[in-house]
Order: structure tokens, then sequence, then C-alpha cells
């Protein structure tokens, strides 16, 4: 199983409160969050793209942000996590030139994930182009196979569909190396886990938050996974799941961390803006927030693995967990709302005593299913 790191720009209130300036300090913090992760061992940094969710994600420009992350980096793959392909968000033909792009300015490090979007109030914000959240599955299923044609033929063909047009053209740049970026899409329940499979897309599982909820995704993507067709030149088998992390070489402090993390914050801006996930009883409406999480309840989710909590031997068996489980690649949310030295010490113990006895293996993945696969479609 992989590991790797997930930044999206949260900007709690309590961070403006006690940080002059703090949209820009975690911004610039995320930065060296990646960095310390790549030069830590880890394979993959995730950075989200959302639109208009104060607080929760002040992350829009993740092309941005990874193009300056391709020049500050040298192994970490980084993924978009994800670009939103919507026509009405950003036109299919300049996602694909930035992807191509970033791939050339990462040396073919760059992951392709895609998405529709975390919900109403950002995705119809783009009106009159999106009139509501059932009709992103129509926009997002015309485009995503239009892609790989894009980067492979040597002038696209071309396409006229309902939400966007495009007479042939070359669609520069190409790729980097062989084939094209790994894809994959962000799915939230079964149906999505199944129906990504069956396209050859790896699933990016935002919505798993614990070790029993992979379960089921997991089985109904991996039953499909096998007889794909896939869009592309390649299949990419691949889940990968999120949870959070807090390790320190004293389990104490590394609960205490946790605890100090007010990870219901986040929680309760998650579903602010979520409405298209299940709204769990005792999750108060906006604007309550949830309560604080107690030293008990973090044990609690430590057990399933909705958080890694404790010294590094704990942190390897809790990690251990997913692997176990079947998740292919393990994911942390580094929210920078902590002191530095909770997050660094964090990554740095995860690298030093957990990646090398999960992820042995130098070269990702996604490297050896885009090396093995083909050139055209």
């Amino acid at each position: 199983m992989e590991l790797g790191i997930f930044i999206q720009g949260y900007v709690p209130e309590s961070r403006r409160q006690s940080t002059p300036d703090a949209e820009h300090w975690v911004l610039m913090k995320e930065l060296e969050i990646a960095v310390a992760a790549d030069r830590a061992g880890f394979k993959y940094v995730w950075a989200s793209e959302h639109h208009f969710l104060d607080e929760y994600s002040h992350l829009s420009a993740n092309d941005v942000v990874l193009g300056y992350l391709a020049h500050a980096t040298e192994r970490i793959h980084l993924g978009s996590g994800i670009f939103n392909p919507l026509a009405p968000v950003n036109h299919p033909v300049k996602v694909a030139e930035r992807v191509a792009m970033l791939d050339h300015l990462s040396g073919g490090r760059f992951e392709f994930g895609t998405g529709r979007g975390a919900g109403s109030h950002e995705i119809l914000g783009f009106l009159p182009g999106i009139e509501d959240m059932n009709g992103t599955k129509e926009i997002w299923a015309e485009t995503i196979g239009e892609f790989p044609k894009m980067w492979l033929q040597d002038e696209y063909e071309g396409f006229d569909g309902k939400y966007w047009s495009l007479p042939p053209r070359k669609v520069l740049p190409k790729p980097w190396g062989p084939g094209h970026p790994a894809m994959w899409y962000a799915a939230g329940n079964t149906p999505s886990y199944a129906m990504a499979a069956r396209m050859g897309l790896g699933v990016l599982g935002f919505s798993v938050g614990a070790v029993p909820d992979l379960e089921p995704v997991l089985k109904a993507y991996k039953a499909e996974i096998v007889n794909a067709e896939p869009i592309g030149a390649f299949v990419n088998d691949n889940l990968m799941v999120t949870t959070k992390a807090f390790v320190a070489e004293d389990s104490a402090r590394a609960l205490e961390g946790a605890v100090a993390a007010r990870m219901n914050d986040i929680q309760t801006q998650s579903f602010r803006y979520h409405d298209t996930f299940p709204h769990p009883e005792g999750v108060p409406p906006w604007p309550e927030r949830i309560p604080d999480f107690t030293p008990e309840l973090m044990r609690e989710m430590a057990s399933v693995g909705s958080v890694i909590l404790g010294d590094p031997d704990e942190a390897l068996a809790q990690v251990r967990m997913w692997e176990s489980a079947g998740a292919d690649q393990l994911v942390f949310a580094m929210h920078p709302g902590l002191p530095d030295d909770t997050i660094f010490e964090t990554i740095r113990l995860l690298g030093e005593h957990v990646i090398p006895k999960v992820d042995p293996d130098p070269v990702h993945r996604t490297t050896r299913f885009r090396q093995a696969g083909g050139t055209t479609v």
C-alpha cells in the first residue's frame, strides 16, 4: 500500500483569529508540507480544486500550486484531487492542456484526478451552464473519454456534444513520456466505484471514513476492474482512501495534538458544503458546530482507522488495518491547524517508521501501469 498526503487550503475562523494574514499563511504552509512529504518518502500529494467554500477550502487554482510543486519536489507524484472537467467550470480542452503541461513540468509525475464538485453551493455558482447537481453526471460522462483522445491523437478528431464542442485541432502540448497520466475519479456511492472501474479509472475514495466503510466499495470496484474497458491507454487499478494522522514519539503527546486540532470543525465544514453526502444522525445543521472530539472519541476513531493516532508503533498497526482491508493508497489530510512541529513530526515519523515497512517499492504503482500501457486510444 502506498502513502500520500492531501492539501486543500483549509482556513478556519479559529486560524483567522490567531494568525495575521491567515489565508496566505495556510497556503504557504501547505507548500512546505508537500515538500516535507516528498523528502520523507511519501509517494503522492493530492491538491483540491474548490470554489466559493469559505473556511473549508481556499485552494481553487490547484494547477498553479502543482506547477510550483513540480519544481520544488523531486519524487512525489502530484495529483489533482480534483480537476473539475465540467465545461461550465473549466473548458475540457484547457484542462487537457494543463494536464499535459504539468506532466512535462513534473517529469511524468502528474496524476489526473477528476470529479463533479463538492455540492450545490459550489457547482450551482457556475450557472447558467449547470442547472442542478444531477446534470453534472451527464456533463462529466460525455467529457471524460475525450481526454485520452486529445492527448494521444496527433490532431484531435474534434467533438460535438451537448455541453461543449471543438472542431478538429492539435491539442498541445502532448503529455511527456509514454501514454498519458493516470486517470482517477472521485467517487461517492458504491455504484460510482463500479462505474469508475468499468472505465479503467482509479478511485479517489474521499467518502470512505473508516476501515469498515471500505469493504462494500472495494468489493464493487475490484469486481469490475478485472474486466475494465479503459477509456484511456491503460487500466489504473487503484483505490485511494483518506484519513488524518497525529504521530509523536510519545503516544500521549500525539493524543494531545489530535484533540487540539479540532477535527470537529473541519467535519462541520464538510457537511456544510457537501450536501450530496448522507447527513448522519447527530450532525447538527449549519451554522451549529459538531461538538469537540474528546480523547475517548479520538481513541475510538483510531480503532477503526478514522485517524492514525499514537506513537510510531501504534501508527504502523493502524496503517496495517487499511492495508489488510485492501486499500491501494492511504492519504493523510494535512491541515495546518496545528503548531508546525506537530505536522512535520508526523510526516517525519511516518517516513522513518511506517513507509519503509508498508511500501518498500521505490516505483509508483501508477508508473508501472503507465509504462505497461499503450500509446493509442
